[in-house]
């Protein structure tokens, strides 16, 4: 059942034990899990982010968001919902300065693969295996990082956690200004 008024959900930041965890594999469609689903929509939209993973709202359910649709270059891309999400490939590199909701104001450059091949399932919890490539990908491996416990400053370098040590002092710390609602 969908809410009739999604609510915005506040976002965990860096600090917070559940960005560590590993989540529980989603092993039913309920009611519940779909008006988590687009609560997690609103609340990604509200942030201005493009990805959203369960962790990141304080579920320890595997299940992501992405939606680049924002960005001209993509506007006519499908907003994904990733439930039990695995890469089975990977192909080429780049590098690309990502940000992420649970580090306000933080960014740096991470190495990723240019191009996956992914395994999902889907609210009918039909499988898909799907091949993804530049941005839409990127946003993928950074949501299925989240659902490993893996964060994007575990890509960083020795200089990079340097120049960002007080940042993240501060986030940890929940001293920091949103846009949006943080778990306190």
């Amino acid at each position: 059942m969908f809410n009739i008024m999604p609510e915005q959900l506040p976002i965990v930041t860096y600090g917070n034990k559940v960005l560590r965890k590993k989540t529980k594999p989603v092993t039913e469609i309920s009611d519940d899990l779909i008006a988590l689903i687009d609560n997690m929509f609103y609340t990604m939209h509200e942030a201005d982010g493009v990805g959203l993973s369960a962790p990141q709202i304080n579920e320890n359910i595997s299940v992501a968001l992405v939606d680049i649709s924002h960005d001209e270059k993509y506007k006519d891309v499908k907003p994904l919902i990733l439930i039990n999400p695995e890469i089975l490939e990977t192909h080429g590199e780049s590098v690309y300065k990502e940000g992420c909701l649970s580090f306000p104001e933080l960014r740096g450059d991470v190495n990723r693969p240019k191009k996956i091949y992914l395994r999902y399932y889907d609210l009918d919890m039909k499988e898909i295996k799907e091949e993804f490539d530049e941005l839409q990908a990127r946003v993928i491996q950074h949501e299925i990082d989240h659902l490993n416990g893996k964060l994007f400053i575990d890509y960083f370098t020795l200089d990079m956690l340097t120049e960002s040590k007080l940042l993240l002092s501060n986030i940890k710390k929940r001293n920091i200004d949103t846009r949006y609602p943080i778990l306190k």
